[in-house]
């Protein structure tokens, strides 16, 4: 009976899985460094380049309740890295962006994203690093995956 039963390495999710925690788990650590979780990376990064985002469409870009998004924030808030204001369009709204110190922080960050990234898929050409990145997003795209990885 146990012949007929898959070898876990035979699946590719495994492979998957086992390869992003790695990823996922390094960069984690890298950023322990500056004091910053992969989660409020995601966050930041997300408020990069914006105006201001309402807390409501923060949390549905990044796939995360409302209450997992304040938590989050209220700790950025407290590290002086984002604010959270009033709506100026809508006084009973809120929008929250980055202050200087978190806009000047997320390349910083961002570059232990890219140095994460070069070091673990160094062993891979160019192309095949297209190629994996095309594969990837063609299954995120025929999957219809929204929820943004912060874990």
């Amino acid at each position: 009976m146990t012949d007929r039963i898959s070898n876990l390495d035979a699946h590719l999710g495994y492979w998957l899985r086992f390869v992003s925690n790695h990823v996922s788990q390094a960069f984690a650590r890298k950023l322990q460094d500056k004091s910053v979780t992969v989660a409020e990376w995601v966050v930041m990064r997300r408020l990069f380049g914006t105006r201001g985002v309402a807390p409501s469409l923060l949390a549905d870009h990044i796939g995360m309740t409302r209450g997992a998004i304040t938590k989050l924030v209220d700790r950025l808030i407290d590290r002086e890295l984002v604010t959270r204001r009033a709506d100026p369009q809508d006084g009973r709204g809120q929008t929250l962006a980055l202050t200087a110190r978190g806009r000047a922080l997320v390349p910083q960050l961002a570059a232990l994203a890219d140095d994460n990234d070069a070091e673990f898929f160094r062993p891979l050409t160019v192309q095949e690093r297209r190629v994996l990145r095309h594969l990837l997003g063609r299954l995120v795209e025929q999957n219809e995956l929204k929820i943004v990885p912060v874990d």
